[in-house]
Parts: C-alpha cells; structure tokens; sequence
C-alpha cells in the first residue's frame, strides 16, 4: 500500500512539473550594481551586492548572497574607556529583491561577542536603487 501511495504522489508530481514552464534565469554574479542603505541593530549601514546567485525573470530579481558594507553605530562605552570609530567595514549576507531600479533588502550581520554581550546575527532592512 506504500508503494502504491508513493507511485501516486511521484506521478502527480511528475505531471505537474512537466506541465509546467519556467523560465526564470538562475546565474552566479560578482556585482549586481544595487547600492543600499538601511537599519540594524541600533546602527544604520549602506551597501552594495557582492557575489551573489541572482534568480531573475524580467522586470524582477532575487539575489542571495553577501553585502559588503559600511556600517554606522556609536557603541555605548563606560567613562574613561576608549570610544571605537563610529563607521567600520563590515561583511553580511542577505536577501535582496529588486523590481526595476528599486532595491529592497533584508540583511544579516554579526556582531562580535564583548565583554557585556554576547555574540549574535541581527537581521535589518533597507531600501535602495539599482542601477
């Protein structure tokens, strides 16, 4: 009776993707040329999309892959220890979906264990142009 259940379920499946076309491009990218700028973890960040497996079928597209990225966020610091610069490089990966120029992204990005916390992945969200 397994087999019988598994043969069915096979076949509709094997019917339905064959009825079916796509065509949807999937390729690999090193720049896609989105530039973008957004919030995390307290702090904001601008970025671009670096490599990246882009999923595009006209006027829409998907990239998923890593964000090379300024991120800007004053870290809050007992008196007298020494302030860390308020813009650093930092590298995320992410989410980002484009429709024509505009860019909506949802990136994620980790912040080093310290003293006071400890580390972890903090997701964001921005809004950006493609160009």
């Amino acid at each position: 009776m397994k087999n019988f259940y598994f043969l069915t379920l096979a076949s509709c499946l094997t019917i339905g993707l064959g009825s079916f076309s796509a065509s949807c491009q999937t390729k690999a990218v090193l720049f896609e040329g989105t530039l973008v700028a957004g919030y995390v973890d307290h702090g904001a960040f601008i970025n671009c999309t670096g490599p990246a497996i882009k999923f595009s079928k006209k006027p829409y597209a998907v990239l998923i892959g890593l964000l090379p990225s300024l991120r800007v966020k004053e870290d809050k610091v007992s008196t007298g220890a020494p302030k860390n610069s308020i813009v650093t490089p930092n590298l995320g990966f992410g989410l980002t979906a484009a429709f024509g120029h505009l860019a909506l992204q949802i990136p994620f990005y980790y912040n080093a264990k310290t003293a006071v916390k400890d580390g972890k992945w903090n997701p964001g969200l921005g809004l950006g142009y493609k160009f």
